[in-house]
């Protein structure tokens, strides 16, 4: 009996600058006859491994182009992430545009952070800051329903688990996913902005930012020493 949570991976896009680990997902994804589609650096990684892709440009009949800042950014990439595929509306659009459904993205972003902590060239800084990976990643997210977007290296060994024990990607960790990559885009931007705060903005103002962790539960009135 067919699982409705359950979401069968037939498509994958693949773009990612930390490509740690990246081989073994793919490999896995190629043996369950799941089609891979990859940009740039990351294509030529996955094709060096001897693993099958189709470059992005082979779906969109359209070339990277202005230094490879605009590559995903196109109607038959969003619409594929987008589409949901519980809306006939949306399938009849799909099938009049011939787009394709993208299941799952695998996405993580220039190292803006590394970038600017290390470098006080604007134009490094600036090439550093991804357009197309967060938009990616914000889509699939949104549409977590009918799409996977792993943003985290940590999350591959998930992915492999469950598609190895129920052939596809539950709802519950599809849910999970989603919260961690709007979490990703927002330290993302927060980090962006603070850097242009720094570097282009002479006013005085009284922004505070602040992102951490709750590394011990103390009761009410504690302090940590106590």
């Amino acid at each position: 009996m067919k699982n409705n949570n359950i979401l069968n991976i037939k498509s994958c896009l693949i773009s990612v600058s930390d490509k740690t680990g990246i081989e073994n997902i793919a490999k896995k994804l190629s043996t369950n006859n799941v089609e891979i589609i990859s940009t740039g650096n990351t294509y030529r990684s996955l094709k060096n491994a001897k693993i099958k892709a189709k470059k992005v440009e082979n779906i969109t009949t359209f070339p990277e182009i202005l230094d490879g800042r605009v590559k995903t950014l196109h109607p038959k990439i969003f619409g594929g992430i987008l589409a949901d595929v519980n809306k006939p509306k949306h399938l009849n659009q799909m099938k009049v545009h011939d787009i394709s459904k993208i299941q799952m993205v695998i996405v993580n972003l220039y190292p803006f952070e590394k970038i600017a902590k290390k470098s006080n060239s604007l134009t490094d800084c600036i090439e550093n800051i991804d357009i197309g990976g967060p938009s990616i990643i914000r889509a699939a997210a949104k549409n977590y329903l009918s799409t996977v977007v792993l943003t985290d290296k940590k999350d591959y060994r998930l992915i492999i688990n469950e598609i190895e024990q129920l052939n596809g990607i539950s709802l519950e960790t599809r849910k999970l996913l989603s919260y961690k990559a709007f979490n990703r885009t927002m330290e993302y931007d927060m980090a962006i902005a603070k850097w242009c705060k720094q570097k282009f903005s002479s006013s005085r103002d009284k922004d505070f930012y602040l992102i951490g962790n709750n590394s011990t539960k103390l009761r009410y009135g504690e302090n940590p020493h106590q």
